[in-house]
């Protein structure tokens, strides 16, 4: 039997993953609104499926078939789509010193750090996966949701053209919808009249702690991974899937007497199934 002792190492690499791993799954954002499987290839084809609502050819319609007639046809379309794997990794180094003297700041501040690093690298991807995809919805705010002229702001009407366009595809975004907002279009969207004077826009939120959960049936979430200048409605668990070829590993490697060396890493793609789960809205800053 292996007896070990407070800081040894097994016992340091053991606690030194699980809290890397514990941070950073604290860190995601746009992750936990995809679907999430696992996979044991590098490249990824799947197939995503025309929204549109199936009609009948030519000048055949699906209602009214006279009697003895045959069935019009009904041909939904695929359309095929690759996609591979990317690896987001990172280390950090804790010198011996601060290591075997418990400088918890610094081990504390390098997990914390090198366990956001992968986060945002991941959810970065996803986001740019989201909009890289040439069929989603995309519009235009109206105006800017920070415009000089106060009168002018209405981002509660852009959202709503959003779920709108989303609507119209027959997604009910309203089962698992998210609204993805950077941290100044939250700022312009909670400090909008409209919000703050409808209580159907939970005001009380707002005035007790300056967040709201949520805004038109949609469930916000700020991140630094959506760019300046546009938000993000989204079906949760519909639109994408994260294809994870690799977990969020972690390994401490031991220099005897020089440093620990904390790595993390992950492995996997998003797959924007069905575009038309997403709308865009773009022009959102002056």
């Amino acid at each position: 039997m292996t007896i070990e002792s407070v800081g040894q190492t097994t016992l340091r690499d053991e606690n030194v993953n699980r809290a890397v791993i514990g941070f950073a799954l604290q860190q995601y954002r746009f992750k936990p609104i995809c679907t999430i499987e696992n996979s044991s290839s590098w490249k990824e084809t799947y197939f995503k499926e025309t929204a549109a609502e199936l009609s009948a050819a030519a000048t055949r319609d699906i209602k009214g078939v006279s009697r003895l007639a045959n069935f019009p046809d009904l041909e939904p379309t695929w359309e095929e789509t690759s996609v591979r794997h990317l690896k987001h990794a990172g280390e950090g180094v804790v010198s011996w010193e601060d290591a075997t003297t418990d400088s918890i700041d610094v081990m504390a501040r390098t997990l914390l750090r090198i366990s956001r690093a992968i986060a945002k690298s991941v959810d970065d991807a996803i986001y740019a996966a989201w909009i890289g995809d040439s069929d989603i919805n995309t519009a235009a705010a109206g105006e800017t949701w920070d415009n000089a002229t106060k009168a002018l702001r209405d981002p509660v009407d852009d959202i709503l053209a959003a779920i709108q366009s989303i609507n119209e595809y027959n997604y009910d975004i309203q089962m698992n919808g998210y609204l993805c907002l950077s941290p100044k279009d939250y700022r312009s969207l909670l400090t909008n009249s409209k919000v703050i004077n409808n209580p159907s826009f939970k005001t009380a939120d707002v005035v007790s702690n300056g967040k709201v959960g949520q805004i038109c049936g949609l469930t916000i979430v700020v991140s630094n991974s959506v760019p300046a200048d546009e938000a993000l409605v989204i079906m949760g668990k519909t639109a994408s899937t994260w294809k994870s070829a690799k977990a969020l590993s972690t390994k401490t490697i031991e220099d005897p007497g020089i440093k620990y060396t904390i790595r993390a890493w992950e492995v996997g793609v998003t797959m924007v199934t069905n575009p038309r789960a997403i709308a865009r809205i773009t022009n959102t800053q002056a």
